[in-house]
């Protein structure tokens, strides 16, 4: 016997009843979920990377268990059931790909003779989510064409999202060496920032702007060079606890105390690790 999603909707109904429910899960609200959304979706980032695949199956019904929570307490509320959640979401995925249903319902099909060219679907997919923020903009508040990027992506993630939106409307650099020079500039004010508050004639919120600053710069050298900057930094991240775990083996191998060793110590095993790393 396998369970079906009307079991899980089901299982969830049960964990809510007020009365015989379970208790950490009736006293949850839709913020009180949020954490626990993020965690369960970098899991699933996190078992793809390492291209853990049994273990992708796990995370990916934990993920859909938190669609399924905020399903519940919708209905509960008032707001929204699972079931509307899946119509609105196969009714703007028909919407959006006019190349596959070209009558607008799940039933049409596309003459695979006339299908259109990639540049073709992407204009078609920008210009229909164009016209979808446009209906869903606040009227108390002036549109833009930076609408529907949500505020708590995480930063860098956001930054590549307003690059990319700002670069569709000609706000853009025109190729990739004015980022160069742009990316040496915010260096530079970088430096004059941080040395202006060491000598205490400057703000320390300046660092943290020119910071910034310089981090955005990365990322907008990222999307010339056709690089995921969070995948990127990503690789940097594994690679460098790799390198440091070897210094630790390396040490307790030679029974030293890698608190007691100088710098110059550790970093001459860091620089036999990458060497070993490069074969």
């Amino acid at each position: 016997m396998s369970y079906s999603i009307e079991d899980l909707k089901y299982l969830m109904a049960r964990l809510r009843e007020p009365e015989t429910g379970c208790p950490w899960d009736t006293k949850q609200t839709f913020k009180t979920i949020v954490p626990h959304t993020i965690e369960e979706a970098y899991e699933v980032a996190d078992a793809i990377e390492r291209e853990d695949y049994p273990h992708l199956k796990d995370e990916l019904g934990d993920l859909l268990f938190q669609v399924i929570f905020y399903a519940q307490m919708g209905r509960e509320q008032d707001h929204f059931d699972f079931d509307g959640v899946v119509d609105h979401l196969v009714r703007k995925l028909v919407r959006r790909h006019p190349h596959v249903f070209p009558e607008g319902t799940l039933e049409s099909r596309i003459d695979p003779d006339n299908r259109p060219d990639e540049a073709w679907i992407k204009e078609s997919w920008e210009r229909i989510k164009a016209e979808e923020r446009a209906e869903k903009a606040d009227a108390a508040e002036p549109d833009s064409r930076l609408d529907g990027i949500a505020r708590t992506l995480p930063a860098m993630a956001r930054a590549d999202k307003l690059q990319r939106r700002a670069a569709r409307h000609g706000f853009d650099w025109p190729n990739v060496e004015p980022v160069f020079d742009k990316l040496h500039e915010e260096i530079d004010e970088l430096k004059e920032a941080w040395q202006a508050a060491e000598a205490g004639t400057g703000e320390r919120d300046a660092v943290e702007d020119e910071l910034g600053d310089l981090l955005f710069v990365c990322v907008n050298l990222a999307r010339f060079m056709k690089v995921i900057p969070e995948q990127a930094l990503n690789r940097t991240n594994h690679k460098f606890e790799s390198r440091f775990r070897a210094i630790e083996r390396t040490l307790a191998e030679q029974g030293r105390d890698m608190d007691s060793e100088t710098l110059e110590a550790l970093d001459a095993i860091w620089q036999r690790v990458k060497g070993v790393e490069k074969g």
